[in-house]
């Protein structure tokens, strides 16, 4: 717990540095000011992401990208220190005793449970090898050939080897997901605002859900899996999206800024996991918003700034797989002499997608919905799941209703509200559709059951059933987050987090360097590094690791 408290307070220090220096430039230029702590720790979050992507072109990520952060933190404290301090007591005035306190409780329970807890099997797979290739190479062409997993490029990757320390403590920390859900943690405390108004808006109800989500997941996020920060990613652009409406509905007219800088929040999602692409259908608001006005030079300097998030993660891409986008090899732009072999990413892709729908056989991958569906709904998914789908599929037909009636009767103001509603549901579809593991796609469930019944209370008035609800469930969970802490309170993880896997591995000869394979079993962990859980069928580009690997001819 100690070592996790101490990054995540060096991890607040710079996001709040980076944050506070782009939120000035958007006040600056764009004439719009960043609401919220939260919204510049994002903002500080996805500059610093894209910013380790970056470095990682060019040489691997430790010690010097993180000296040069500090630098670029102090440059910015030293420019802003008059405003920088301005805000932070702002924020500490305006921030009650109580909050305070949560806040503190928060940061502290989350702590415990990134220390310790189930690490994810892909952790122990791909993930800590993917971070380990990052702090030790930066990135290194044709890596997709030494194990295909290594080519799901995800930037989640890139801020957890940033963060990680490993040249500094000698332990790779892995703290990310953790940070991301006490971000997420601090976002939804507006709920408390919600018992003494006695209204739910709909923000609440997507705030609601991810309360669902957090206490879902916090037993899981000792792992750096990409999975926790895409969804606490989605999960906050919704939140922030249905409140910047709630406020122009109020008459608070804030223009199409919140709204397009939220899209490239939406990139940054994008980057996280591919699947997450969807969410940019939110991007039709502010386009048609900046078209029909003609604000061109907004236009460019938006799209500037999508680029600026997607670019060094597709180079990273191309680089480690010979492709754009990976596993699509539909997208055919390169020829680099470490492109991975097409039929190999349409045989990943198949796995992942077979393994998702509980078929475990690549040569399923066109059965079907209707065959494949009945045997997942009911043997991959626990009691509470399966009412979440079923929720889902009647929310649905509720939306195709609520869009009709919305189109009859030409009501207008109901817009915003579809395109939000159209965009979860989209995500959902997809996320079903491809390889519906939950915790591949919980943001997408929950938002488009919470958001459907939110829609439909609040045109019955009868938002007070929702309360009793959630208390009940609420003290449900309260009882089994106390029996989890007590179970594990023994386990040794209050100064060190908790590390990888451990696994017996024995070392093989790969034209003269040494690779690691699994005695048994396909996991290797951390420790022995290149490991790979099956011999490659490849060559090395030169002499050293550096160089890359190509397909074996």
């Amino acid at each position: 717990m100690l070592s996790i408290g101490l990054n995540w307070l060096y991890i607040i220090l710079t996001a709040f540095c980076i944050g506070y220096g782009i939120a000035h430039l958007v006040e600056k230029k764009l004439h719009y000011r960043l609401r919220g702590m939260d919204s510049i720790l994002m903002a500080g979050l996805i500059a610093v992401t894209v910013y380790a992507e970056v470095f990682s072109l060019f040489y691997k990520v430790g010690r010097a990208a993180n000296i040069l952060l500090l630098l670029s933190c102090a440059g910015v404290a030293g420019v802003l220190h008059g405003p920088m301090r301005r805000s932070l007591e702002s924020w500490w005035k305006e921030t009650g005793a109580g909050k305070k306190a949560v806040l503190l409780m928060l940061f502290l329970l989350w702590a415990y449970f990134s220390s310790r807890g189930y690490m994810a099997y892909d952790s122990d797979l791909y993930h800590a090898q993917s971070i380990r290739w990052i702090e030790e190479y930066g990135v290194v062409p044709g890596l997709g050939n030494l194990h295909e997993r290594f080519a799901y490029n995800s930037a989640a990757f890139a801020i957890n080897a940033l963060y990680s320390m490993k040249w500094l403590v000698g332990q790779s920390l892995h703290t990310a997901s953790g940070f991301f859900a006490l971000l997420l943690s601090g976002t939804v405390l507006e709920l408390g605002r919600t018992w003494k108004e006695k209204k739910l808006r709909l923000a609440d109800y997507a705030m609601i859900g991810a309360v669902y989500y957090l206490v879902t997941i916090w037993d899981e996020v000792t792992a750096p899996s990409s999975d926790y920060l895409i969804m606490c990613t989605v999960f906050f652009l919704v939140i922030k999206w249905l409140l910047c409406l709630e406020r122009d509905s109020k008459g608070a007219r804030e223009g199409l800024v919140p709204y397009a800088l939220l899209c490239v929040t939406g990139v940054y999602a994008l980057t996280l996991k591919l699947t997450a692409g969807l969410i940019l259908l939110l991007v039709i608001k502010p386009a048609a918003g900046l078209i029909r006005k003609k604000r061109w030079r907004e236009i460019l300097l938006y799209l500037g700034l999508g680029l600026l998030v997607c670019v060094p993660w597709m180079a990273r891409t191309v680089v480690i797989s010979g492709w754009l986008l990976y596993p699509f090899p539909a997208l055919d732009l390169f020829s680099v002499d470490w492109k991975m072999p097409a039929d190999l990413i349409e045989v990943d892709a198949a796995q992942i997608k077979t393994w998702g729908r509980a078929l475990y056989n690549a040569s399923l991958v066109n059965v079907p919905m209707r065959e494949w569906f009945p045997g997942w709904f009911s043997g991959t998914l626990s009691a509470m799941e399966k009412l979440l789908i079923f929720g889902d599929g009647v929310s649905i037909l509720l939306f195709i209703v609520y869009a009709l009636i919305s189109l009859i009767k030409k009501k207008r103001e109901n817009r915003d509200i579809l395109l939000v509603l159209a965009t979860v549901i989209g995500s959902y579809v997809f996320w079903q559709y491809s390889a519906p593991i939950l915790r591949y796609g919980y943001a997408y469930v929950l938002l488009v059951d919470m958001l459907m019944a939110g829609v439909i209370l609040q045109k019955l008035r009868r938002q007070q059933i929702l309360y009793g609800l959630i208390c009940l469930y609420g003290g449900y969970k309260l009882v089994m987050m106390a029996n989890y802490i007590r179970s594990n309170y023994l386990v040794d993880a209050y100064i060190w987090q908790q590390d990888y896997g451990t696994y017996e591995l024995t070392a093989c000869d790969l034209e003269g360097m040494t690779i690691y394979l699994p005695v048994s079993g396909d996991r290797t962990g951390y420790a022995f590094f290149p490991s790979v859980p099956t011999m490659p069928e490849i060559e090395l580009r030169g002499e050293t690791l550096q160089d890359g690997f190509r397909h074996a001819q």
